[in-house]
């Protein structure tokens, strides 16, 4: 077991592109354990160009030891360097003669080990290959957790992070040939850090039992043993009087969560002054320290005696200067043995002040620790509870379910129970099946009934929520008809219920638009529902309005769901930035992924589907970083539907594939038609119109398989354009009819249009050409380049086929533009088809016109234009090389060029004119 993952491989991969071709340096680093040595080790297995010269770690015994430049010449099979003083030249040269020929790559791990002048000499060599530019190639590994010596500080660095959420998974998943209970898998991956070694060492420490969830995990999970075990412990030879800053300030960092403590306190603190110096596992910078490994911070403090961690802790509460604050509070907690009830509750009451600018992952730690010193089970289940919205805040939803679970396992009367199940409920529903989340929110809503009716409510509305994220209707019309509670949001915007920060600001008066906002929202809700969108139109806008009015993300994130029912794309992205941005504000870590939701879906629906991909690529990272698989998916279909505008297949179906992946398991329904949608639109535009309708069909034609409801109206269009193209329009002709009452209810400014677009697409010859026309009209009335460019397209074909060439040439070459201007190259090359089918041939990109790039296009233009390849691109730009790919096939075609060669005369061109790159 490697430890090493795909997107390391890739990394490999790139890198090995770049160093085979131009030769150069890489200072390999990372914290211990991170795969160092596992990097070196598949680098050198797949390297394929040339030789490869490898030496690993693991120095002989000392009394017959080699230094680390005999080791090295060893293993090129040369001899000892002559004892001149020239070791580095003669290695340079060595490094020279050897890629004289072919490509070569030298891997040396742990450089740090080595003895100084094999050091010295090393780095002279690797100093003058990367400047002289020969086909050789260096990797060189060094750790992390101290500075790189002064023999190699000056070259190229490449630094080994923590692996992804995804690629731990896997790695824990290959360690136990899958049999591992998700649960478990997930609390390995983050007790772990994403480092590889200590995720590896917690697997191989569990039972079989323990790693499929019929026995207790051990707290904590990882110990001080298992984390010295890759780090080796506290830092040997460290003087007496650093070695107090070293568990202190991993005492500091651990009160705050933040990576790095303030350097005055640490000193106070340890009795230490501004002289004392820094060990050199510390970093100082800005006046805060820090380790420079996290994992040695947290094998420093879990490896020390209890005594001496109480005492680091004492003496940093005396240290601050408020002894009532959160931070010193918690200090104090640590210091102190069993229960302490007068101290729990002033940690619980200081963790719960709304005026404290306070973090959510610091709140969540004190009321944790609250809990963990109160006698009362009731108020212990309540702090465990608090501290579970906390954690959700933050983004640590496993963190969350954990906590519930303690707060589960206590006695506690009905209202406690039920806050706490409320709370359950919206984490499933954020990352979980949606079916269980209904579950949830159902029982909190009758441990609640006697609580009070905005806390019955609410559990109810997420009751609602969950089912209409399953696409059933009908259960959700039944949740709603059984509460006169509020109700749920839309179906394109999906507010969950989560605690409101602590420190969001309480106004006069909030409860009561709040609760008048749920209230209208369930109003709205069960009208569109029902399909009484006349009823719907007045309570929406009031719940828009009000939350425009307000600062509270969750209003506001009502207000974009709201005003996306109506149609009102503009207040929708307005309201959904400013969600953002008070979520943001707030350090709410969980709402952005929601917010960034309602911005994404908000400018699809506006015909701006560059800006939707920017903000789904955002909210793609925030959810997978704060674990909100539901959104991820979301996000994904989002990405998919933008590619299917831009015209790549297969980025189209690998976000297809990755939303249908966790629909598919949790029971998403919008998410998954959304995604089906995206993939026959991909067919459409590549000119497969028989498979688009195949898979439309099912989607929006009546039957048990129609797809969601707030999407099978959107899919309609390409349904009804796929399978006219194919010879079947009488498949369409009912559908059009279901379309014409959703476009009558004005929640889609691009309907009324479509609509007209689909009746031209199945009406005679005599009604084809003014429904066409009067599509276009109707056009001018909404953004968006690319359904106006669709109608065009469609409208040129049809008059091309009858024989009315000048007009199609007009109307294709409109078509052709629009598709150009909005970036939807595979709908472009249709439109030049047609136009050259009909005699007239597009026009090419003007010599220099690089104005119709876009600024990731320009960047890589510019590159390729200095000679790099796709993978030296990908590297520059931190992308993939697929990625880069895909841009330059769209850059090649906006400006009509064939190949590098007239892309760089172009790019050349417009240097020499001014042009901006």
């Amino acid at each position: 077991m490697t430890g090493q993952t795909t997107s390391r491989r890739q990394v490999i991969s790139a890198l090995l592109d770049v160093l085979r071709t131009d030769g150069g340096v890489r200072v390999v680093t990372g914290e211990p354990g991170c795969g160092r040595t596992a990097f070196l080790e598949h680098a050198a297995r797949s390297f394929r160009a040339g030789p490869v010269w490898h030496v690993r770690s693991g120095p002989a015994p000392a009394a017959r030891r080699p230094s680390g430049l005999h080791a090295l010449l060893r293993a090129a099979g040369h001899d000892a360097p002559a004892p001149n003083g020239s070791a580095g030249e003669e290695l340079f040269e060595a490094l020279r003669t050897a890629a004289g020929t072919s490509p070569l790559l030298v891997c040396v791990d742990d450089v740090h080990r080595w003895d100084a002048p094999s050091r010295a000499a090393l780095g002279q060599a690797a100093a003058r290959v990367h400047a002289a530019g020969i086909r050789a190639g260096l990797l060189l590994t060094v750790a992390g957790h101290r500075p790189v010596g002064r023999e190699l500080a000056a070259l190229p660095r490449l630094r080994l992070g923590p692996l992804g959420p995804a690629d731990a998974a896997r790695l824990v998943d290959d360690a136990t040939d899958g049999a591992v209970h998700p649960a478990v898998r997930e609390e390995l991956v983050t007790a772990a850090e994403g480092n590889p070694a200590l995720l590896l060492a917690l697997v191989h420490r569990l039972t079989p039992a323990q790693l499929g969830g019929r026995r207790a995990l051990p707290r904590p999970l990882a110990d001080g043993e298992a984390l010295a075990g890759v780090v080796g412990g506290c830092p040997a030879g460290v003087p007496p009087e650093q070695a107090g800053l070293l568990l202190t300030t991993a005492a500091a960092v651990r009160a705050t969560g933040e990576q790095d403590a303030d350097a005055d306190l640490v000193r106070r603190a340890a009795g230490a002054d501004a002289e004392t110096p820094v060990p050199d596992v510390l970093a100082l910078a800005g006046g805060r320290l820090r380790f420079r490994s996290t994992l040695l911070g947290r094998a420093v403090y879990a490896g020390a005696p209890p005594e001496r961690r109480r005492a680091a802790h004492r003496a940093l509460a005396e240290a601050l200067t408020d002894p009532h604050g959160v931070p010193a509070l918690l200090h104090r907690s640590w210091a102190v043995t069993g229960h302490a009830p007068v101290l729990a509750a002033a940690l619980a009451a200081a963790a719960a002040d709304p005026p404290a600018v306070l973090p959510p992952g610091l709140r969540r730690a004190a009321l944790v620790r609250a809990a963990d010193l109160t006698t009362d089970a009731t108020e212990r289940a309540h702090r465990y509870t608090a501290a579970a919205e906390q954690a959700v805040l933050a983004g640590q939803p496993s963190e969350a379910l954990r906590l519930l679970d303690a707060a589960r396992n206590r006695p506690a009367p009905a209202s406690a129970r039920g806050a706490a199940e409320l709370l359950r409920g919206a984490v499933l529903l954020a990352d979980g099946p949606v079916d269980d989340a209904r579950e949830s929110f159902l029982l909190a809503a009758s441990l609640l009934a006697t609580a009070g009716r905005e806390a019955a409510a609410t559990a109810t509305l997420g009751a609602a929520h969950a089912a209409w994220s399953a696409g059933d209707t009908a259960s959700c019309l039944e949740v709603l008809a059984a509460d006169t509670a509020p109700a749920l949001a839309d179906a394109t915007a999906r507010p969950v219920p989560l605690p409101r920060p602590a420190d969001a600001p309480e106004t006069a008066g909030a409860a009561a638009p709040r609760e008048a906002t749920l209230h209208d929202h369930r109003d709205g809700m069960r009208a569109v529902l029902m399909g009484r969108f006349d009823r719907a139109a007045g309570p929406l806008r009031r719940v828009v309005e009000r939350g425009l009015c307000a600062d509270e993300p969750e209003l506001l994130l009502r207000s974009a769901a709201a005003a996306l029912m109506l149609g009102e794309v503009t207040a929708a992205r307005r309201a959904g930035a400013r969600a953002l941005a008070a979520a943001r504000t707030l350090g709410s870590a969980a709402l952005e992924p929601r917010a960034l939701e309602y911005l994404a879906y908000a400018e699809l629906r506006a015909g701006h589907h560059q800006l939707a991909r920017t903000h789904a690529e955002e909210g793609l990272r925030t959810a997978v970083r704060t674990g909100q698989r539901n959104a991820a998916a979301h996000h994904h279909a989002v990405l998919a539907l933008a590619a299917s505008i831009e015209g790549d297949g297969e980025l189209v179906a690998e976000h297809a594939e990755a939303a249908l992946r966790t629909a598919r398991r949790h029971g998403l329904a919008q998410a998954a038609t959304l995604a089906q949608w995206a993939a026959a639109r991909a067919d459409l535009g590549a000119g497969r119109p028989g498979e688009a309708a195949d898979r439309l069909g099912a989607l929006v034609r009546p039957g048990a398989r129609r797809g969601h409801f707030a999407v099978w109206m959107l899919a309609v269009p390409c349904f009804v354009e796929a399978a006219a193209l194919a010879g079947r329009p009488e498949h369409a002709a009912a559908v059009v009819e279901d379309f014409a009452l959703w476009a009558a209810c004005g929640a889609d400014p691009q309907a009324p249009a479509q609509l007209l677009r689909c009746r031209a697409l199945l009406a005679g010859p005599e009604a084809a050409d003014a429904l066409y026309l009067r599509a276009l009209d109707r056009h001018e009335e909404t953004a968006g380049d690319f359904e106006r460019a669709r109608t065009e397209l469609l409208y040129g074909k049809w008059l091309r086929r009858r024989r009315r060439l000048r007009e199609a040439r007009a109307r294709l070459g409109e078509a052709l533009i629009g598709f150009e201007r909005c970036g939807a190259h595979q709908w472009a090359r249709q439109a030049a088809a047609e136009l050259r089918a009909g005699g007239a041939a597009p026009a090419a990109a003007e010599a220099g016109d690089l104005s119709r790039l876009t600024p990731q296009q320009l960047r890589i233009a510019r590159c390729v234009a200095e000679g790099a390849t796709n993978r030296e691109v990908a590297l520059s730009l931190s992308v993939s090389t697929r990625t880069v790919d895909y841009h330059l096939r769209n850059v090649f075609a906006t400006l009509g060029v064939r190949s590098r060669v007239e892309l760089v005369r172009l790019v050349g061109q417009a240097e020499k004119t001014g042009a901006q790159l």
